[in-house]
């Protein structure tokens, strides 16, 4: 165990983890049985310009996985398999604080579905093991005393639980809530709920079987200042906040934060080289710091972008003496330099496409291309002009009067060697009011992803013209989202 006068050392040597968070404090905690009344937080903005000041947190994925040599846990194991014999969360702190990091992220709950806290929920949780101490609370308090700020990490997926594709119902959906209103009423003030496991090519569990937009507005309702975070990056443009408070890039799979990136935003990757502890780890090979700090921290904080280190505690509940080492050169090779660059200010979309998959009609049909790859909910597709044309456009209908205030337009730049920039001279976004076309939002030289706040309108149908500049444009989706006021 850290002693205590260690452990008040290194808490006085890194002011910088201290600045930051001496307006946090732990936020009053409430009966977990208590659900919270809505209430007004902090301007959006403002909690991503507080995440993104952070710039550098810790990773911690301990869970049933680490007991087994895994990447994800057994979900037919017992859980006392689950026994950490030396857990020591004030270790993983000064660690932490060891490499200037000023936040921390915890994976309560993993894909194979077991709870490291003791939820009266159900699902398979430490308080049904040997040891059965509550880790999040442990980490929480240990974390908060070191003057760091929180997270959690929480897989949608549960293979204990049945949660998968074509398995999900409303009682399942209500497991989750029920485990997040735990998490989010035990232990005071999360700053980040990094979400998984939901809407991935892997897991297939949609955004509609697992409804997103309820699950955002339960947190909201009980902690509106919790900025949430889903592991969607592949799915989605990289320059867009698609379900998404901050946009998260996921190293390890190959995900890059795209230069020039002004939205707010983690990449997260591992100091050894899998998430979970693995019993070759104690000897085996860490990430040099000058990639950590040279190659990663560095260069993405100029992109407004938030690293986060995966530093697993082994099968005592501590960090390898290695890792230990390694954090500690880490804090010697960098030292946060303060706040950011000021963030601009980003729309979220959180709820569904009114536009995907209605009809859809265009001003020309390039052979094998339809106006429907505008509108398939895959951005990966596109629709273009037929060849020497220098202007075109796209109609929806959305079949009803539907009301919206969110339209959106995404050009596929950064797809190809000849996609470098956009094509699009100018658009304009219309809606029929029954009359005529009336002007929802227009523009010039769009960025990649281009969204825009509205008045809320009612109408059926929905086009998009645009005018080309030098080569074809394509366009990979529009949007159309009634988004809360």
């Amino acid at each position: 165990m850290t002693s205590r006068r260690e452990f008040v050392q290194l808490a006085t040597r890194t002011a910088t983890a201290a600045m930051l968070a001496s307006n946090h404090g732990a936020a009053t905690e409430q009966k977990e049985t208590q659900r919270a009344t809505p209430r007004r937080g902090l301007q959006l903005l403002d909690l991503q310009q507080r995440f993104v000041d952070l710039r550098f947190g810790m990773f911690l994925h301990f869970n049933m996985a680490t007991f087994q040599d895994r990447e994800w846990g057994d979900p037919t194991s017992p859980a006392d398999l689950f026994r950490p014999t030396a857990l020591d969360t004030d270790q993983w702190a000064v660690a932490a604080q060891s490499a200037n990091m000023t936040w921390g992220c915890l994976t309560t709950r993993h894909h194979d579905g077991f709870c490291i806290w003791p939820t009266k929920s159900t699902a398979a949780n430490v308080g049904q093991t040997f040891h059965s101490t509550d880790i999040v609370r442990a980490y929480v308090d240990s974390f908060r005393k070191a003057g760091l700020r929180v997270g959690f990490y929480y897989s949608i997926l549960s293979l204990r639980d049945d949660i998968r594709h074509f398995n999900v119902t409303r009682i399942k959906v209500q497991l989750i809530k029920d485990q997040l209103t735990e998490l989010f009423t035990r232990y005071g003030e999360v700053d980040i709920l990094i979400t998984d496991g939901w809407d991935a090519p892997w897991s297939r569990i949609t955004y509609e079987e697992v409804p997103f937009h309820e699950i955002y507005e339960h947190i909201k309702n009980l902690q509106p200042d919790c900025l949430i975070c889903d592991l969607n990056a592949s799915q989605y443009p990289p320059s867009g906040l698609y379900y998404s408070d901050v946009k998260a890039f996921e190293q390890n799979a190959g995900q890059k934060v795209p230069e020039g990136s002004d939205v707010p935003a983690l990449s997260c990757v591992t100091l050894t080289e899998g998430w979970f502890w693995k019993q070759r780890d104690a000897n085996g090979p860490l990430k040099p710091v000058k990639t950590v700090v040279d190659e990663w921290l560095r260069p993405l904080n100029l992109k407004h972008c938030n690293l986060i280190l995966n530093a697993p505690p082994n099968r005592e509940g501590q960090l390898a003496p290695n890792l230990v080492s390694r954090l500690e050169e880490i804090g010697r090779a960098w030292t946060h330099p303060g706040p950011m660059a000021k963030l601009g200010k980003h729309v979220v979309v959180t709820t569904r496409n009114l536009a995907r998959g209605k009809p859809i009609h265009a001003s020309s049909y390039p052979d094998t291309v339809g106006p429907d790859e505008a509108n398939d909910g895959d951005f990966h597709s596109s629709w273009y002009l037929e060849e020497g044309q220098t202007s075109g456009w796209l109609e929806v209908d959305l079949q009803k009067q539907e009301s919206f205030n969110v339209v959106s337009l995404v050009e596929p730049v950064g797809k190809g060697d000849n996609y470098s920039e956009s094509r699009i001279r100018s658009y304009r976004f219309d809606c029929w009011n029954g009359v005529n076309w009336t002007t929802l939002a227009n523009g010039e030289r769009p960025t990649p992803t281009t969204i825009h706040r509205i008045s809320r309108v009612s109408s059926q149908r929905v086009r998009l013209l645009l005018e080309s500049s030098n080569e074809m444009p394509h366009i990979a989706e529009i949007g159309v989202y009634d988004e809360p006021d």
